[in-house]
C-alpha cells in the first residue's frame, strides 16, 4: 500500500536538485555562439539569469549594420524576474526534500515542467522578434532575409554560423529536472518492473543501446550536387566522385568539390576544429565515408575539379586496382593531411 511519504533516496535527489538550481543563479544559463571567417575564434553571447555576458558590444555593433535590435539587459523583464523564479523553485525542491510528501513531489515536478515549457516558448518569441523586427534604414538589407537564431542547435545566418546550446546553468537546470523526474518515477513504482532478475539485463541492454546510439558520431549531410557550393573555392559541387565534407565540433557542416579543397581548408582554418571528415568514394554509388576508413589513390589521370587528383576507395583491394588502372599511388589519410 502506498503512503504519502517518499523514500530517503527521493528526498536526496530533490535536495541535490535544489542545490543545482542555486548554483545556476550564478553561472550563464544559455549561450549563442557566432562563427565567421572574419572572427576565427568566434563570438559568444552568454545569457545569465540576471544579465548578458560575452561579446555583447561586438555583436551589437554587427547587428547595427543589418538593422537588428541592440541587446541591453534592462530591456528584458526576464532578467528582473528570472532570479526570483529560480530561487522559488530551489525552495520548492528543498521543501520536497524536507517534507518528504508524495503529492508535493508530484506538484512541484509538474509546475517545474510547465515553467520549463513556458520559458522556452518565451525564449523562442524573443529570438523571433529579435531576428524579424529589422530597421528598414539599415546599411545592409537582404530582401526576405530574417536573422532569427536557432532555439537549439545550428543555423546559418548569411556568413555567420549560429550555434545555440545550454550553458553551465542550463545543464544544471536540466539536471535538477531529471533528478526530480527520477524521484517521481521511483515513487510511482516505475523501477519495480526491473526488479526481477530476468528483466534487469534486458533493461540494461536497452538503455545501453539508446545511450550509444545517441552518443555516436553524426553521419554526413547529403550533398546537393550542382547546387551546393564548395566552402573553399566557392565552385559548384558537380562531380560526386571527388566530393568531401567536414563537420566541426559545434555541428557546422562544410562541403567541398575536391578532396584537396578539404585538406587546404583544414590547413588554413585551424578554427573551427573538425570533428568528422568524409569523402565520396570514386566508384559505386559515391557514398560518403569517413576519411580515416578510406584508402586514397593519387594519380594525374583523375583530372579532378580543382586538380587535387585524389580519389577515395572503401578498401585497400579496390585502391590497389584503381592505382594500377590510373598509374597512381596508394596513400592514407594521415599522409595526405601531413603533406605541406
Amino acid at each position: 500500500m502506498k503512503t504519502n511519504t517518499i523514500s530517503a533516496l527521493s528526498r536526496l535527489l530533490a535536495g541535490i536538485g535544489a542545490a543545482a538550481l542555486v548554483v545556476s543563479l550564478f553561472v550563464p544559463l544559455w549561450r549563442i555562439e557566432l562563427d565567421a571567417p572574419q572572427y576565427p575564434e568566434g563570438l559568444a553571447l552568454q545569457i545569465f539569469p540576471h544579465k548578458l555576458g560575452g561579446d555583447v558590444e561586438i555583436i551589437n555593433g554587427l547587428n547595427h549594420y543589418i538593422g537588428m535590435q541592440t541587446l541591453h539587459a534592462e530591456n528584458f523583464i526576464e532578467f528582473t524576474v528570472l532570479p526570483y523564479i529560480i530561487s522559488f523553485f530551489a525552495l520548492l525542491f528543498a521543501s520536497v526534500a524536507l517534507l518528504g510528501k508524495r503529492k508535493w513531489l508530484n506538484t512541484v515536478f509538474f509546475t517545474f515542467v510547465v515553467f520549463g515549457v513556458v520559458a522556452m516558448v518565451d525564449f523562442w518569441r524573443w529570438e523571433y522578434n529579435y531576428g524579424h523586427e529589422l530597421d528598414p534604414n539599415a546599411a545592409i538589407k537582404v530582401p526576405g532575409m530574417a536573422y532569427q537564431p536557432p532555439l537549439i542547435g545550428f543555423k546559418q545566418l548569411l556568413n555567420f554560423g549560429a550555434y545555440s546550446i545550454p550553458d553551465t546553468g542550463g545543464w544544471l537546470f536540466l539536471l535538477a529536472g531529471a533528478l526530480l523526474l527520477a524521484a517521481v518515477l521511483k515513487e510511482g513504482g516505475f523501477f519495480k518492473r526491473f526488479s526481477k532478475k530476468r528483466t534487469v539485463p534486458a533493461a540494461v541492454s536497452a538503455l545501453l543501446i539508446v545511450v550509444l546510439s545517441g552518443c555516436g558520431p553524426k553521419g554526413p549531410e547529403p550533398i546537393a550536387y550542382n547546387s551546393d557550393k564548395c566552402d573553399h573555392c566557392r565552385m559548384s559541387i558537380a562531380d560526386p566522385r571527388f566530393a568531401a565534407e567536414m563537420m566541426t565540433v559545434k555541428g557546422r557542416v562544410y562541403k567541398f568539390d575536391d578532396l584537396s579543397c578539404l585538406i587546404s581548408y583544414m590547413g588554413e582554418h585551424p578554427e573551427p576544429a573538425a570533428k568528422s571528415t568524409w569523402v565520396a568514394t570514386y566508384g559505386g554509388d559515391h557514398a560518403l565515408i569517413a576519411t580515416d576508413h578510406a584508402v586514397f589513390v593519387k594519380a594525374e589521370k583523375f583530372n579532378s575539379p580543382m586538380r587535387g587528383n585524389l580519389a577515395a576507395c572503401a578498401d585497400g583491394t579496390e585502391a590497389q586496382a584503381l592505382a594500377a588502372e590510373k598509374e597512381g599511388t596508394v596513400v592514407n589519410w594521415n599522409e595526405l593531411v601531413k603533406e605541406p
